[in-house]
């Protein structure tokens, strides 16, 4: 059974941003990664996470493949020299410490941004990669079915997962709490800065509402609408896409108010307009509030709300980390169940081939009835045969001695030999 789980994990922790986007893999490459994978090394059970601030593969194999994966990695992304990047990786190479990192990062303990609610799709998508290329066996299988099980525990049990405890996705939260009435929002991105961009991520998960981005750069705007599927405009031409915008989210840089009170108390206001400014120095002038219907919010009251909801989840660690224990330990417990199993199947199928055998050897000339009710009998015999290695096996599991009791039992019953007679 699966004891030689691995992992190597490149993330924000070790590695800057540009080092992150070199080996950063879409998926087309995560895919493509796998193929690989399984043609060069026979590999099952493994699993490949990239965002933006990681980049991670779990496998499983008898020896450490942290080289050749590194080396695939750049040969995918085209890079030369691709070992010196191991440094940049932290290497995970049993499987004990391999597991607890998958949930850590699954439960968003891991994550630049503490409960990173993206993290559980994100993990999602690449086990589905990995089901998907015939990648994930039963071990692969039960171990994300328990992770997933355990996320849930942790959103309902614990305070980890409340609120946006980053500036970017508090900024969506605020959008979608006060547009929650209103059809298909008209939402207008200025600005495509480190804030911005991830704002315009984070757009994306407001489902009806319709995304119009700009940047003084325009090829960087239209990039990020294309993948995103909003639209770009020219920045010379946000303002009078400001006329017509339910939500103006700026994170311009500039040193003097962008947005004015006198540009705005030229719009035609029907029911509101809400401001969101995000630079700083401020890029809205703070006088807007004075104009009928418009709301506005800066960095500071937003930051203020990510931060109250940052203690929360801060105290809610040991609870989650309390869960995650117990998960372990339950699928640990399952896992030397599977470890056992084999044995016992083996064991099995051994005394049923002797019992059928001497059925067959003394009971040629026996009557149907004769021949069921001796057929009965030594079938209860062999299940009261069974029941001591069995009882054995699991309690030896519970003492972490399955491996010394599974080759007591196959010498005692001489199970590899049984098993090439079978086969033979």
């Amino acid at each position: 059974m699966q004891s030689k789980f691995k992992a190597l994990s490149l993330s924000y922790k070790n590695a800057p941003v540009e080092i992150r986007e070199l080996v950063s893999l879409d998926e087309g490459a995560v895919r493509s990664l796998l193929g690989k994978l399984k043609e060069f090394f026979s590999l099952t059970d493994t699993l490949i996470l990239s965002t933006c601030n990681r980049t991670e593969i779990y496998y499983s194999h008898e020896l450490d493949l942290s080289t050749e994966i590194i080396k695939l990695v750049g040969l995918e992304k085209g890079l030369v020299d691709t070992i010196s990047y191991l440094e940049y990786f932290d290497l995970f190479p049993n499987d004990k410490d391999a597991i607890e990192h998958l949930f850590r990062v699954a439960m968003g303990l891991e994550a630049q941004v503490i409960g990173d609610m993206q993290i559980a799709n994100q993990v999602k998508r690449a086990y589905q990669a990995a089901a998907d290329m015939e990648m994930a066996g039963p071990f692969l299988h039960r171990l994300m079915h328990t992770i997933f099980f355990t996320n849930k525990k942790v959103v309902q049990e614990t305070a980890f997962r409340d609120g946006a405890a980053s500036v970017s996705y508090a900024a969506v939260e605020l959008i979608e709490e006060l547009t929650s009435n209103t059809h298909q929002p008209r939402v207008l991105l200025i600005g495509l800065g480190e804030i911005g961009e991830d704002v315009a991520k984070n757009l994306a998960y407001l489902k009806d509402a319709r995304i119009v981005i700009s940047n003084r750069t325009y090829t960087k705007a239209e990039v990020l609408a294309a993948e995103y599927g909003f639209e770009a405009i020219p920045f010379e031409d946000c303002f009078e896409a400001m006329k017509y915008s339910d939500v103006i989210i700026s994170s311009v840089m500039k040193s003097q108010p962008f947005i004015t009170k006198g540009l705005v108390s030229n719009f035609e206001i029907k029911s509101y307009k809400l401001f969101v400014d995000l630079s700083v120095p401020r890029s809205i002038d703070t006088a807007l509030e004075d104009i009928p219907g418009v709301l506005l919010y800066n960095v500071d009251n937003i930051r203020s709300k990510a931060s109250e909801t940052l203690s929360k989840r801060t105290a809610a660690i040991p609870l989650v980390e309390a869960i995650i224990e117990e998960s372990i330990r339950e699928f640990y417990d399952w896992k030397k169940e599977m470890m056992v199993s084999p044995t016992i199947n083996k064991l099995k199928n051994s005394l049923e081939q002797i019992r059928k055998e001497e059925l067959e050897r003394y009971l040629k000339n026996t009557s149907d009835n004769q021949f069921e009710i001796i057929d009965k009998i030594t079938k209860s015999m062999m299940q009261k045969i069974l029941k001591v290695p069995v009882v054995q096996l699991r309690a030896a599991c519970k003492r972490d001695q399955a491996e010394e009791m599974i080759d007591i039992i196959n010498d005692l019953f001489d199970l590899e030999k049984q098993e090439e007679k079978k086969q033979e």
